[in-house]
């Protein structure tokens, strides 16, 4: 399990055990927590809700989730996800190709407390993810 700025993971399925074609985690998240507007290069991602409510935009488009509902986030094209409601949120998040798990351990080591910004948006750049 890692806690990834907030977001609570659980490693379900990693690269080096898919032939580096998927990798997948549940998030236990608590209302509030969310990850602002970024654009991946590297991946495609599926977020499908299993409890509680997820806004989620996707270029542009902003929909809430709630358990049974998916969404597709396709690599190049901005997108961002919070918890709404009052409830903790449970979603299961695939990410195709694998390797973003590895980014996940290197935000994990943070300090705990609001994130750093900066150090995050080098860890994250350094895996093909920026902010917009």
């Amino acid at each position: 399990m890692l806690n990834v700025l907030g977001d609570i993971q659980t490693h379900k399925l990693i690269g080096s055990e898919t032939a580096n074609q998927i990798v997948e985690w549940v998030d236990d998240v608590d209302p509030g927590v969310g990850i602002p507007p970024h654009i991946h290069t590297k991946e495609d991602e599926i977020f499908r809700v299993i409890k509680g409510q997820v806004e989620i935009m996707v270029d542009g488009e902003v929909s809430v989730l709630e358990a049974g509902d998916i969404a597709f986030a396709p690599k190049n094209i901005p997108h961002s996800w919070k918890v709404v409601g009052t409830e903790k949120a449970k979603m299961i998040t695939s990410a195709f190709p694998s390797g973003i798990e590895h980014m996940f351990r290197e935000l994990a080591k943070l300090p705990a407390g609001p994130p750093d910004f900066e150090k995050v948006a080098k860890i994250c750049g350094a895996h093909g993810i920026s902010f917009v």
